[in-house]
Order: C-alpha cells, then sequence, then structure tokens
C-alpha cells in the first residue's frame, strides 16, 4: 500500500534517479555483474560515512538501504540529510515514508505534517498521513487525514481501502 505514495513519489528518496521499485538497471542486460553492483553500493556507503556533510551522499546511502528494506539505516541517513538541509520537501518526505514503511507511525506523521506545511496540497504526503493515522489506531486523526485527502484528490486509488480502514476501526472501538 505504501509504495504507491511512498517511495515511488517522484524522488522522495532519490533526485533524478530511478523509482525506489525500479528493478537495478543493466543487470537484464548484462551490463553489471552482482560482483560490481556490490563495489557500487559500498562505495556510496563510505562515501556517506566519510563525508557526513554531504547531503547527495547521505540520501543516496539512505536510497539503498530502503531498496532492501533496511529501514533503520535509511533514515539514519536521511536525519543527516534533514540536518544538513532542514527545508529540503523531499528528504521530509522521504522521512516519512521509510518511518512509514518501518511501522513507525507516530514518527512517520511528524515528518508527513512537516511536508504538508511546505505543500499543503500535495498527495503523497496527504495520502502517507492517513495511512499512518490509521496504522497508530487514531480514527479521528485519520478521518481527518482522509478527508483532507478526498478534497485534493477526489478520484484517489487509496480513499476506498482508506474508507474500509477506518471503518474497521470505527467498528473496532464501538466494540469495546
Amino acid at each position: 500500500m505504501n509504495q504507491r505514495y511512498g517511495p515511488g513519489a517522484p524522488t522522495a528518496l532519490s533526485s533524478g534517479q530511478m523509482p525506489s521499485d525500479h528493478p537495478p538497471v543493466g543487470t537484464s542486460a548484462g551490463a553489471q555483474t552482482s560482483g560490481d553492483m556490490q563495489a557500487e553500493v559500498t562505495t556510496q556507503l563510505e562515501k556517506a560515512r566519510n563525508e557526513p556533510k554531504n547531503f547527495e551522499a547521505q540520501l543516496k546511502a539512505a536510497e539503498l538501504y530502503y531498496r532492501i528494506q533496511r529501514y533503520d539505516p535509511a533514515i539514519e541517513f536521511l536525519l543527516k540529510a534533514n540536518q544538513l538541509k532542514p527545508d529540503d520537501y523531499q528528504t521530509l518526505l522521504a522521512l516519512g515514508v521509510v518511518n512509514l514503511d518501518a511501522g513507525h507511525f507516530d514518527v512517520a506523521e511528524k515528518w508527513y505534517r512537516a511536508a504538508l506545511l511546505k505543500k499543503g496540497d500535495d498527495v503523497v504526503p496527504l495520502a502517507g498521513m492517513a495511512a499512518a493515522t490509521l496504522g497508530k489506531g487514531d480514527a479521528k486523526a485519520a478521518e481527518q487525514a482522509i478527508a483532507n485527502l478526498e478534497k485534493v484528490d477526489p478520484t484517489s486509488q487509496d480513499l476506498p481501502q482508506f474508507k474500509d480502514k477506518l471503518a474497521s476501526l470505527k467498528a473496532g472501538e464501538k466494540q469495546k
């Protein structure tokens, strides 16, 4: 579910690179061997560690970890990037995405709120906010997030599933 409004979102974790769910370029064409790719990954990670003030290196390292679903290291590199450029929208959005996928719903909500302060009508953080509030079981906040998403994109393909989850959440609360 997160893939639609997460890293597949335009350049959430990278700028000018393939979407995170894109298969590695070159492997099917035989352009890179597994060893070459491993060397490239190692080089990128070393660069990020050796150049902590290099914003792009931090983002690339985060992207690499995200691709292999190692969310905590990805978050660490994104936090470093955020320290370097606290107002960078894509980094704020990526922090929401990765925290959401890691199941850190409260933290994801915080980062989506920060992204929405920059672009309040962007569907990606609006949908992420709905997913995060549903994930943490906050029916009232989820209802508001879904309404905000529906105002901006009434045809969002995520709305039906969000509404279903909200209804289930509310039904569960009534049974308690």
